[in-house]
């Protein structure tokens, strides 16, 4: 039986992929390109960009292209058997990254390139390659003596298990609770949409009545919606003890373990190196240039929003009080009343302006936006084969060509991982034949989901989390570099990745735009200019308590792996505790455990990395206060947009395109004022 996984596919074959393909096909493929490797080395004496880099970008490549669609499914269809063939491959392709990154004959290859006369005639993108791949066999340990190069290796390997199984424990732990509800007085609050929802996922489960789950949308209104305490308190503990002691499973998805053994792990890894800490060995690829650097910005950033959010808070205790003689406000609390307070001082909530913003009328919109902005055309591609009926095709054109396809994967449901992400699929790049292969990206949200005869209807932070990721994706799409390693997203610092997608976040909020994606799923009617002006007002409500949180976050990750691992769960729960006494105005229960799901930095790319969202707020800040100037259209600022950031991808440092861009250096005033802050 044919593997389709071992085939040259323009687009992945969903529907003929199964489990039973994985294994195999990964295991060849890397057996297949270790001796195409080994025959590499033997011819690189007189070592140049042809003979080099070409044949190993077609090699990685190919493994790519067979392992993008599963990684993707894992997280969006995963089975129990999917599960066990991702697992099994983990290990594989850990000891295949170190083995290429500990390859004395590509490195002296490499090494050799760069210190040639043809060095000097390669291409800008060329030579950041080059230069990129010395540092990163330096960050693999190619210096190590051969017991130190093999506990590196082993350490790479471990590190991805573990980051799989914290991941895999989230998810399972997100899974295992729900609160079934047969009595329609329990959900009193909750807004229709939701309570729409509770039924359907009742109804999936052969039962009667509503169905809570801890999926976000779910989470969500049932914490900002919800008259019940009770009710409120339970989701919120169900939800912020996954995967830990505590809470309704406590001990059954248990991340604690892990935690401290991935810390412990980076920490071993980074000192093996010759760096002092993780956090100093994460800001090697990054714009930031020292760990005190990072504290700075963060620390700084903190002093200058604490103020504004401890009024925010007095401001919505106050209310609890006077309005609702609610004495104490919990953690439960916070999103119920900040929902009424926003009401009544803004006389608009989150569920009033859903109806105006189905899925579709937002989605459409955004093309349009996107069509504006960057002088291309998108269409649906009904030749692209999908993994679920949900899903949507695209293809994005320019004057008629074809230049980037994606898939958009918009709803919630069962066996999909939380969150909202861009990735991969075909990366741009030049083939031997002189034709290009063309960018292609996955956009996945969990948004909630069409029921009955209601289609899928968004709230505004739906719509912002849709420009976000869209944004991520026009990064990877619209790259004009043709080197693999170095296009769209690949090579970019990244401290500097989340820029184009929190670019894009600022067209939510112009008039003119949301003219465009709104549209009430019944009448047709468009936002009213009153409820606009309500909503545009609205726009910074708590916006300093949203900083603080974040800044919150990032601290947290940032200290804990500036630190010699970390001993227990404990003492990270004293660290987080230390950081909130810093930072926070307000102070969770004891039992939370939001760590304990903070797969961010624990099982995704952001360990020592989670302050690159304010970092890079303030350069898209600071980028989008040109737009500000000139207007959100403007023609030459659109395009210098356009061309030295999303279609140089990381063929440049980003500092050095930024400032290509602005003409100057990043300041963070632009932040501060569109914040509400800077006041």
């Amino acid at each position: 039986m044919s593997n389709p996984l071992l085939e040259a596919h323009q687009l992945p074959p969903f529907e003929r992929i199964e489990a039973s393909h994985i294994e195999p096909a990964v295991q060849t493929i890397i057996e297949e390109n270790l001796r195409a490797i080994d025959k590499l080395v033997e011819n690189q004496t007189h070592a140049n960009w042809n003979t080099l880099y070409e044949p190993l970008e077609d090699l990685n490549d190919r493994l790519e292209q067979a392992w993008s669609p599963v990684s993707h499914l894992n997280g969006v269809l995963q089975t129990e058997e999917l599960r066990e063939a991702y697992e099994t491959c983990l290990p594989l392709l850990s000891k295949y990254n170190t083995q290429l990154g500990q390859n004395e004959g590509l490195f002296k290859a490499y090494q050799t390139l760069k210190n040639s006369d043809a060095f000097n005639q390669l291409e800008p993108a060329q030579q950041q390659i080059v230069h990129n791949n010395l540092r990163d066999f330096k960050l693999s340990g190619i210096d190590l003596n051969e017991s130190a190069r093999q506990r590196y290796g082993e350490l790479k390997q471990r590190l991805s298990e573990a980051s799989n199984t914290f991941s895999n424990n989230v998810l399972d732990a997100t899974q295992a609770w729900t609160r079934h509800i047969t009595d329609p007085a329990e959900l009193s609050g909750l807004p229709d949409a939701a309570i729409t929802a509770a039924k359907a996922a009742a109804q999936a489960k052969q039962l009667e009545g509503y169905l809570l789950t801890l999926d976000a949308p779910c989470y969500i209104a049932v914490v900002s919606y919800a008259d019940d305490p009770a009710l409120r308190k339970e989701i919120y503990t169900a939800y912020t003890t996954r995967a830990s002691d505590k809470g309704p499973n406590a001990g059954e998805f248990d991340n604690s373990d892990l935690m401290v053994e991935i810390t412990q792990l980076r920490h071993e890894l980074a000192t093996l190196l010759g760096f002092g800490s993780y956090a100093e060995y994460s800001l090697a690829k990054k714009m930031a240039e020292s760990p005190e650097q990072v504290i700075d910005f963060l620390e700084q950033l903190s002093e200058r929003t604490r103020a504004v959010a401890k009024s925010e808070l007095e401001a919505l205790q106050n209310y609890a009080l006077s309005e609702h003689q609610h004495k104490e406000l919990n953690a439960w609390d916070i999103s119920y009343f900040s929902e009424k307070l926003r009401k009544q001082q803004y006389d608009i909530d989150q569920e009033e302006l859903r109806p105006y913003f189905p899925a579709g009328t937002v989605t459409q919109g955004l093309f349009s936006v996107a069509c504006r902005l960057f002088d291309i055309e998108i269409a649906p591609d009904t030749s692209m084969s999908t993994w679920h009926p949900d899903v949507g095709a695209f293809q994005i054109s320019r004057q008629g060509e074809v230049i980037a396809r994606f898939y958009l994967d918009l709803y919630a449901r069962e066996h999909k991982r939380g969150g909202a992400w861009m990735a991969d699929c075909r990366v741009r790049r030049r083939l031997r034949d002189g034709s290009t292969q063309i960018p292609v990206a996955f956009l996945t949200c969990n948004f909630m989901a069409p029921a009955g005869d209601q289609p899928s209807l968004l709230t505004f932070n739906d719509v912002t989390t849709l420009f976000h990721e869209f944004g991520h994706g026009l990064h990877h799409m619209l790259s004009q570099i043709d080197y693999a390693e170095v296009s769209g997203i690949n090579g970019v610092a990244w401290d500097a990745v989340e820029l184009p997608s929190q670019f894009l976040e600022n067209w939510c909020w112009q008039a003119e735009v949301i003219a465009q994606i709104s549209s009430h799923y019944l009448s047709g009617e468009s936002l009213p200019q009153q409820l606009l002006e309500r909503l545009l007002a609205a726009k910074n409500f708590q916006a300093g308590m949203q900083m603080l949180r974040q800044i919150e976050f990032a601290l947290f990750d940032f200290r804990m792996h500036k630190q010699a691992g970390m001993r227990s769960a404990g003492d990270i729960q004293d660290l987080l505790d230390k950081v909130r006494s810093d930072v926070a105005v307000l102070m969770p229960p004891a039992d939370n455990r939001f760590q304990h799901g903070f797969s961010h930095i624990f099982a995704g790319g952001y360990a020592a990395g989670y302050y690159s969202y304010k970092w890079a707020e303030v350069l898209s800040a600071d980028a989008f206060s040109l737009f500000e100037e000139h207007g959100i259209y403007h023609e030459a600022t659109r395009r210098r947009y356009l061309q030295e950031i999303l279609e140089k991808g990381g063929s440049a440092p980003a500092m050095k395109l930024f400032k290509n861009f602005m003409g100057r250096e990043p300041k963070v005033d632009a932040l501060l004022r569109q914040s509400g802050i800077a006041a």
